[in-house]
This record gives structure tokens, C-alpha cells and sequence, in this order.
């Protein structure tokens, strides 16, 4: 990672609700990882922004709203990635990484659980932001 990066840095973007935001969602996560010299672990990271905001447009936010995508990485090397939407739901059932093996939909979340360092859910006001860390190295 960069030298320069010696403070928490933070970049924000909002989507529509839309399936095509996704592949937005993920270049704009692209571009910021490398312009934060961030890259060594991009495919796990993008494999994570998709899933989180497959999750937001399907699930939590509602017709006619979108959903945030933030990327924050600290001084010691930690990406944190969140997506917050405005959507309701139990936060219990998000918590669950996945519901049947068998289904034909339902695992994304416990991709993110497997691929990610960390990850969680909390409540926001209105809605939910679900999140996942990637230890990136220090610079």
C-alpha cells in the first residue's frame, strides 16, 4: 500500500436500484482500491461489493430508492467496505449467512462470510448497513 496513506481515507457513492448498478458499484471500488495502491486483494474485495449490493437492490431497498456504497481504509491497513440501504427487515435473518444449500439463490452472503476478514450487519436510521473488512497491509 502507499506510503501516503497514513490517515483513514473514505469515499462514498450512491446507486439507484437498479441490477445494472452493480458493475458501477464494482469500478468504482476498482478504481478506488488502486488509487489508494489498495489492490492486493481486489478479487475478494469486488467478489464482496457485488454480493452486498446484489443483496441491497434485491432486498433492502425499497422501488424508487438506491443504496450507498462507502470504502474506508485506515492507517493500519483495514478496508471496510459498506453498503447502507433504507430498506426494513429483520436483522436477525441477514445475520444468517445462508438459508438452504439447496436453493437456487441465498448463498451471498455466506461467500462474504468465507472471503471477507469480518463482516457484520447493523441497524441505521432508516435501514440497515451491512459490512466486511479485508486486512490490506500497511503501507
Amino acid at each position: 500500500m502507499d506510503e501516503q496513506l497514513q490517515q483513514t481515507h473514505t469515499r462514498e457513492a450512491f446507486y439507484r436500484r437498479d441490477r445494472r448498478s452493480v458493475a458501477l458499484a464494482r469500478e468504482f471500488t476498482r478504481t478506488t482500491l488502486t488509487d489508494w495502491s489498495a489492490t492486493a486483494r481486489t478479487d475478494d474485495v469486488l467478489l464482496c461489493v457485488s454480493e452486498l449490493a446484489t443483496n441491497a437492490i434485491l432486498h433492502g431497498a425499497p422501488p424508487g430508492r438506491g443504496y450507498a456504497l462507502r470504502l474506508c481504509i485506515h492507517p493500519d491497513g483495514v478496508l471496510r467496505v459498506e453498503v447502507r440501504d433504507s430498506g426494513t427487515g429483520d436483522l436477525r435473518k441477514v445475520n444468517t449467512p445462508y438459508r438452504d444449500l439447496d436453493a437456487d439463490n441465498g448463498r451471498g452472503l455466506l461467500l462474504v462470510s468465507v472471503v471477507a476478514d469480518k463482516w457484520g450487519v447493523g441497524e441505521r436510521a432508516p435501514g440497515k448497513a451491512v459490512w466486511c473488512e479485508f486486512v490490506v497491509g500497511k503501507g
